[in-house]
């Protein structure tokens, strides 16, 4: 019987053992999830190739979040002067160009006049909402002819005393378009003079940093891709104690 009762009690430890045990790890599990990381919600592709599909406005905010635009950190960053959006889009784009624009559906255009880091060059540039992608790229092919035969132009933005050069003086341009979207810029020298060269290279650099780093790539690069939905949380189930 002693035997018997000496089992019975070893048998009884053991059991609580393993149950006090259990409680340990489940709470231990509890306490390891908790401290995890949420999942990282990982971009997902979001469609910008029309206006019905991609039908929030641009903001100033989104196109120009700062007065400064830096593109390389070991540089002088270009000087926002000043920003605009504005329904017409034919206070940027005149003549037959505006006309184009306008039977395209545009609806706004966001726009900025900037100083470029050496200060030499005012700079104007903006995105234009176009209702399909289709018109973005019929108005991106037709541009350079309309350009070619003066019938129609891109317009500069005056920012202020010293900025009337970017309306005033000879300019160069640049264009492209993403997704329902025609981007586009404007560069005059700030001193008032004609360019020195007609490929300037200082005037090719801002058009690729404007266009296609800054507008193209950090802000319609960025309105193409949407947030993932965070993941629903997972609840761990919490051990019931007497």
């Amino acid at each position: 019987m002693a035997l018997a009762a000496a089992v019975g009690v070893l048998t009884l430890f053991t059991s609580y053992g393993l149950a006090a045990y259990q409680l340990v790890q489940d709470e231990l599990n509890a306490r390891e999830a908790l401290d995890q990381p949420p999942a990282s919600s990982e971009p997902a592709p979001r469609d910008i190739s029309s206006r019905e599909a991609d039908p929030e406005p641009l903001t100033v905010e989104e196109v120009f979040p700062e007065d400064e635009i830096i593109i390389n950190p070991a540089e002088p960053p270009y000087q926002v002067l000043a920003t605009q959006v504005e329904e017409d889009c034919t206070i940027a784009a005149a003549d037959a160009l505006g006309e184009l624009l306008t039977e395209h559906g545009c609806n706004q255009v966001v726009r900025a006049t900037m100083r470029s880091p050496d200060e030499n060059y005012l700079i104007t540039g903006g995105i234009f909402n176009l209702a399909t992608e289709a018109g973005a790229e019929e108005a991106y092919d037709t541009v350079g002819s309309m350009i070619d035969d003066e019938s129609g132009r891109f317009t500069g933005m005056v920012a202020g005393e010293g900025t009337e050069a970017i309306v005033l003086s000879e300019t160069r341009v640049g264009w492209d378009y993403r997704g329902h979207y025609l981007i586009y810029v404007v560069i005059a020298r700030a001193d008032g003079e004609p360019f020195a060269d007609r490929d300037d290279s200082h005037a090719q650099l801002i058009l690729w940093d404007i266009i296609e780093v800054h507008l193209r790539e950090n802000v319609l690069d960025g309105r193409a891709l949407a947030p993932a939905e965070a993941p629903e949380p997972t609840t761990t189930p919490t051990a019931a104690t007497d």
